[in-house]
């Protein structure tokens, strides 16, 4: 059987007995050519079903149009929102998005980005590993002026483009809601200590108890690897210490859950004895028993959408302007908002 032949600009120019120059610039709608041979090229291409050749085009505009995105876990629904508001805003911006998952392993992750650069993505929308301490990979993709935008989980480097929520405010909000309650004994469940979302947490949580004038007790935080294991190890640390706290402030949902289902087993009632509050504001927690409270919402969508929209905007300026995309640094932080989700009578 012979193989379709794919058409080209050659045979367009063969059939029509113009010039392959004439058939390129009719095709981009240039301006020094003329209406009816516009349409005369425009027809037989359409007619012909010819594509035009993305190399060629990459290599004239020196861009792949294309956007890689490295997330921790696609299965959560925080990083699936995410997702959704970077996909919406690339392909509005004619950008295809290539996605990784380094499932909170910085060794997959630091394969991913290699492989990405290797596929010449013209930039990177990134949150990184609960695990990832060495920022090496990050740095290295400077020398090929590649930007990068991370979200939600941030380095701790100072010169990078990111879009985050504001966790030490919602840590706050989501303390004095636990104030107003009447509890004094506040626990928290926090992340990995290389997290910075975990050294924001903490902060709000010691601004918010110092403000109520409560001594901030060091033994009522403990950190997590955030697996379910460890969380039902943290739980069980903070309600068999000295001071049991009468309510939790979980690093997110799921760890909320988690850590309720643990506090179950030890024969304690939740939101009785025992309450959480939390993050991310997952839509899953409406389905659990015992859902946490309220959650501060993170607005995933957003955070991917706006990274986005700042990536392609780094991208515009560099190849219109050859600007180094890392010279001024985007740091753009959205507001927090505490969701209550207690059930009314």
């Amino acid at each position: 059987m012979e193989k379709a032949q794919v058409p080209t600009i050659k045979e367009i120019a063969k059939q029509l007995n113009i010039s392959v120059s004439t058939v390129s610039r009719a095709l981009h709608d240039h301006k020094s050519i003329g209406l009816r041979t516009k349409m005369r090229v425009q027809e037989l291409a359409k007619k012909l079903e010819y594509e035009p050749n993305q190399t060629a085009i990459f290599f004239q505009k020196g861009k792949t149009f294309t956007i890689g995105v490295i997330l921790p876990e696609l299965s959560e629904a925080f990083f699936s929102a995410a997702i959704s508001g970077i996909e919406d805003t690339a392909y509005k911006n004619n950008y295809t998005v290539l996605i990784g998952q380094s499932h909170d392993n910085p060794e997959k992750e630091k394969q991913i980005i290699d492989t990405m650069r290797k596929h010449h993505v013209d930039g990177l929308v990134i949150s990184i590993s609960k695990n990832t301490a060495d920022y090496t990979p990050f740095e290295s993709l400077k020398r090929y002026n590649i930007p990068i935008v991370f979200f939600d989980r941030i380095p701790k480097i100072s010169n990078i483009h990111y879009v985050a929520c504001n966790m030490v405010n919602g840590t706050v909000q989501a303390i004095n809601y636990l104030l107003k309650k009447g509890h004094r004994i506040i626990g928290m469940i926090n992340g990995p200590e290389e997290m910075s979302s975990t050294k924001d947490r903490l902060d709000g949580y010691i601004q918010a108890m110092l403000k109520s004038r409560l001594k901030y007790d060091p033994n009522l935080v403990v950190n997590c690897d955030l697996t379910k294991s460890g969380v039902v190890d943290s739980t069980a640390q903070l309600l068999n210490g000295k001071r049991k706290p009468t309510a939790i402030v979980a690093f997110n949902d799921y760890v909320a859950m988690d850590a309720a289902e643990q506090a179950r087993k030890m024969k304690l009632k939740i939101n009785k004895d025992i309450c959480f509050v939390s993050y991310a504001n997952l839509p899953i927690s409406t389905y659990a028993a015992y859902p946490p409270l309220a959650s501060v919402e993170q607005f995933p969508y957003q955070q991917g959408q706006k990274a986005t929209e700042t990536l392609i905007e780094l991208l515009d300026k560099k190849s219109k302007e050859n600007v180094d995309t890392n010279t001024t640094f985007y740091k753009i932080i959205l507001e927090s908002q505490l969701v209550m989700h207690e059930k009314k009578e």
